[in-house]
């Protein structure tokens, strides 16, 4: 049985892949498949605000008269990108140091793991809020606030695995034959590291999509007329009552992205443990 139709194995794992797939798609041609790219942009149609959803507007339209499915389709780019960028910013910065942490230890481990405690004592959400608001609101302070909260917890999942793997007997015998710690890193304890990595980082992007609405929501992220779900709920508070359709969408788009990467995440965790896809075989 090859990986993907391991990863797609069950009806839950596929669905949350293609959905995945479809957003991923979504993004790339969004000015191709999006009715109205003008007023996805920001441009104002005020003869058309707050209509209720219709074949020509199947989301409605927000307070200036902006097609809403339109500004959705354009803020799946934009969430997307801000989703990958601080989870790949968080690896890199977390990935080595876990690494040195983990294979050497004593004082270099100490200091690591002490500077990692600081930043773990707050709550992410928090800590990036404190960030944001410090270096300036934006999309790319915001993905920088994210990436700078979310670091220590990939450093002590992979210190945790370099721990293990240092210790194995194939570890032992490289040391034996004089290989450096540098070749011993990279052949052996960060291939062995990498699949917790990759679930963790799978699973971490639907959150940090998530986290990045909520800064978008409080003025922190993404800033108008860019289009950005966070920034679109946060508009349509205002008219919820009487026009649920302004914010109700974006806040489904960011609820059926999130548990998608969460079923794939799954899906991923089950498909590269081996004591797992042992069972499902």
């Amino acid at each position: 049985m090859t990986f993907l139709k391991l990863l797609l194995r069950s009806k839950i794992s596929a669905i949350g892949f293609w959905i995945i797939v479809s957003l991923v798609i979504i993004a790339v041609f969004a000015p191709l498949i999006t009715p109205y790219p003008e007023q996805a942009k920001g441009a104002p149609n005020l003869e058309e605000r707050l209509l209720p959803p219709s074949a020509s507007h199947p989301f409605g339209t927000d307070h200036l008269g902006r097609d809403v499915l339109s500004r959705v389709i354009y803020g799946t780019r934009t969430s997307m990108i801000m989703g990958f960028s601080v989870v790949l910013l968080a690896v890199l910065i977390g990935l080595p140091l876990g690494l040195i942490a983990g294979y050497f230890g004593g004082k270099v481990d100490l200091v690591i793991m002490r500077i990692t405690d600081i930043f773990l004592a707050f709550p992410p959400l928090l800590l990036a809020l404190l960030i944001a608001s410090t270096i300036g609101r934006g999309m790319i302070n915001a993905i920088l606030a994210l990436a700078i909260s979310w670091w220590p917890w990939y450093t002590r999942l992979v210190r945790g695995m370099a721990i293990s793997v240092k210790e194995r007997p194939y570890v032992e015998a490289a040391k034996s034959m004089g290989i450096g710690s540098i070749k011993i890193i990279l052949r052996h304890i960060l291939p062995n590291s990498v699949s917790p990595l990759i679930v963790q980082a799978t699973m971490d992007i639907g959150s940090a999509i998530l986290e990045a609405a909520a800064l978008s929501f409080l003025g922190l992220g993404v800033q108008p007329p860019t289009p950005d779900w966070g920034l679109m709920i946060s508009e349509g508070k205002d008219y919820f009552l009487n026009y649920p359709w302004y914010p109700v969408f974006p806040g489904l788009a960011i609820l059926i992205t999130v548990i998608a990467f969460n079923m794939l995440g799954d899906a991923l965790r089950e498909s590269l443990d081996p004591r797992l896809r042992r069972r499902l075989l």
